[in-house]
């Protein structure tokens, strides 16, 4: 047992009185290109990150349900799980909360459970922190109250309790990278039927690495901004006549928009619907790169994404856009916002030997607009959710 196994293990036990019967992982993650694509049965490229949510859990009989985080001031938060209703609040403990919900609601016995949550994964970075808290969540019960459910069942599975309790229409990309990526790999994932497909991503072997940079800033502008593109998406989709937007092939982009412009459709739908076929092509470009050992031709893919983002589906802010440009000045291959936008964090795909003056030149850039100091860190394709202990 390592020494951070050890410390989770103490603190639970004097918290709740007894050991906990594991201990498990589930990291965030990082995407590199394919955004605001999962909930239109899109394309996505995610890889796991090695900060993760980690949970020590033991199983109760009694219906009760106990959760408490080292991360957040504040007390446990005791539940029924015969109780648990959606969207009635609970702050944080309402994603490992929703998890047992969705759990019971799908059929499966969960009698209550004691569980401690702590995370190295940053909130509010457009990281995923709150799908690794989900999935972590999900997979300890699964194993301790034997489900026999897989990955991608537990993913699906924590994504309605991100949409259906906590009350957030993400699509199904966070979770799954946190259950189902492997080490060393990117996860190009079809989220209409979920078949994936583990994409070797060893930049280092190439002379390449990904930095992240969080910006450490989230606007306000953000709140339900999401929805508002969802249900744009959603929109364009229904004038287009097609399921969703993956059902328009990129050849068609050009006269689907069109279609659009003149059939009176708002100039934010033609925008959307611009973003959304353009990102699942640059996902499909990127694959075809990797695939040739052509890692350093995908920059320009990245930041043609970052531009699109800003201004067809205008969710960057001026921050991200500092990333992108000072990176892209001081000799990065390319670089994009990535996760929901407003803030968060951005990647720069850069060559080993340039990554520390990008970096510096990053932070410059920061400090001469006068903005806070940023995160920045390389992404190491990591593994997805286990049992530690």
């Amino acid at each position: 047992m390592t020494e951070d196994h050890a410390e989770l293990t103490a603190s639970f036990t004097e918290l709740y009185g007894s050991a906990p019967e594991g201990i498990w992982a589930a990291p965030g993650r990082v995407n590199l290109i394919g955004e605001y694509t999962d909930f239109n049965d899109g394309f996505v490229m995610p890889l796991a990150l090695p900060h993760t949510a980690r949970a020590a859990v033991a199983r109760r009989t009694d219906g009760v349900l106990r959760l408490h985080s080292t991360d957040v001031p504040g007390g446990v938060v005791r539940l029924r799980v015969d109780g648990l209703t959606p969207n009635e609040g609970h702050g944080w403990a309402a994603y490992p909360a929703g998890v047992v919900w969705a759990l019971r609601e799908a059929g499966h016995e969960i009698t209550g459970a004691d569980i401690q949550l702590t995370s190295t994964v940053p909130t509010g970075a457009g990281l995923s922190s709150s799908a690794a808290l989900e999935v972590v969540t999900a997979l300890a019960l699964n194993d301790l109250f034997g489900l026999g459910l897989g990955r991608a069942e537990l993913a699906v599975l924590a994504q309605r309790a991100e949409n259906a309790f906590v009350g957030v229409p993400c699509g199904v990309m966070d979770q799954m990278a946190s259950a189902c990526c492997t080490e060393g790999h990117a996860l190009h994932l079809d989220t209409r039927d979920l078949g994936r497909r583990q994409v070797p991503f060893d930049l280092a072997a190439h002379g390449l690495r990904l930095l992240v940079v969080d910006t450490r800033v989230k606007h306000a502008l953000g709140d339900g901004a999401y929805a508002e593109r969802r249900a744009g998406c959603e929109e364009g989709a229904r004038l287009l006549g097609i399921p969703t937007l993956r059902d328009l092939p990129y050849e068609e982009l050009g006269a689907a928009l069109d279609r659009l412009a003149q059939s009176g459709a708002d100039e934010s739908v033609v925008r959307y619907v611009r973003h959304v076929v353009g990102d699942n092509q640059r996902v499909e470009q990127v694959i075809a790169l990797l695939d040739a050992g052509d890692a350093c031709a995908a920059g320009p893919v990245l930041t043609a994404g970052h531009v699109s983002l800003r201004d067809d589906l205008r969710v960057s802010c001026p921050e991200l856009d500092l990333v992108v440009e000072a990176a892209n000045a001081a000799g990065a291959l390319g670089a994009r916002m990535t996760g929901g936008g407003f803030g968060g964090s951005a990647v720069v795909l850069v060559e080993e030997e340039r990554a520390d003056a990008v970096t510096k030149s990053v932070l410059e850039a920061f400090t001469a607009a006068g903005h806070g100091t940023p995160g920045v860190f390389p992404a190491v394709p990591s593994a997805g959710a286990r049992r530690l202990v």
